[in-house]
């Protein structure tokens, strides 16, 4: 039964998908938007995104809350859409035209050491274009991936972030750390998203409450000495995006996994409140 409606959604999305395709770049992120605005809060997820925003900023009223929600579901529908044009972002010339890259130099100075680095992010607006850089930028890169419950779209997604966003794509979970850990090992560095909810982890604070969290990047820093580079993208005017590259951050040897840990859920806080509504909370992160 599950497989039908699986196969029902995906022919859904296909025929989506070709009504954006038709309508070109521009117009399809102002349509798709839209759709996921009008659609997103009908879904159980108004209630997770809702209780988030309290805890992560008690301060701001409902209307406020309502505003960031709105506008993240129109960022979620855009990113849905921009699926269809990442041959563009893959390939263009200049990337100036689609993208501003702050700290270029500290992709350089990586590229050149060719010492492997632990790149880390969230889910902001749009998250797949920070690997692709990366890897565009002469890195040899490996990230991990979730794939999709529906098992008739998933195929679809895989294509499109190994042909496209990253050749190395590794799926979550043990036998994918483990392969993580070989790419490491044999010189490739590694982007890892940190924000979502695991199941094997440990409660620091993220928002002043707490919240499992991975410990995979602070492993890494333990066992291999890794330094851990932050990167944030934003979406700003004219469906244009500004990546910046953090400085790398090198710990000490006194750092436990926790503090380390803790350190990173810090510098995604500051990530997430420049922009509240670039980054999802539809995640359950808190549970």
């Amino acid at each position: 039964m599950k497989n039908f409606k699986y196969f029902f959604q995906f022919l859904g999305v296909l025929i989506l998908l070709l009504f954006l395709k038709i309508l070109g770049k521009t117009y399809s992120l102002k349509i798709s938007g839209k759709i996921f605005s009008f659609v997103g809060p009908l879904f159980r997820s108004k209630k997770i995104c809702e209780e988030n925003l309290i805890r992560a900023f008690p301060k701001i009223d409902h209307n406020e809350r309502e505003k960031i929600i709105s506008d993240m579901w129109f960022n979620y529908g855009t990113i849905f859409a921009e699926y269809l044009f990442m041959k563009n972002f893959r390939f263009s010339r200049n990337d100036k035209e689609n993208i501003i890259i702050e700290n270029q130099e500290e992709l350089e100075t990586i590229k050149n050491n060719k010492e492997p680095v632990i790149f880390l992010s969230g889910h902001f607006n749009n998250f797949e274009l920070m690997a692709m850089h990366i890897e565009k930028s002469g890195i040899d890169l490996t990230t991990i991936y979730r794939p999709l419950n529906n098992i008739f779209l998933n195929p679809l997604m895989e294509r499109i972030r190994k042909k496209y966003i990253c050749k190395k794509q590794i799926k979550k979970g043990i036998s994918g750390t483990k392969e993580l850990v070989r790419n490491f090992k044999g010189g490739s560095s590694i982007a890892l998203m940190i924000d979502q909810r695991v199941s094997q982890g440990i409660k620091v604070n993220f928002f002043n409450e707490k919240a499992y969290t991975t410990t995979i990047p602070a492993q890494f820093v333990k066992k291999y000495n890794a330094k851990v580079v932050p990167i944030y993208i934003q979406k700003t005017k004219n469906n244009k995006f500004k990546l910046t590259i953090f400085k790398s951050v090198k710990f000490n040897d006194e750092d436990s996994i926790e503090s380390i840990t803790t350190y990173l859920n810090k510098v995604l806080e500051k990530m997430i409140i420049q922009n509240p509504s670039q980054w999802i909370w539809t995640h359950n992160r808190w549970k």
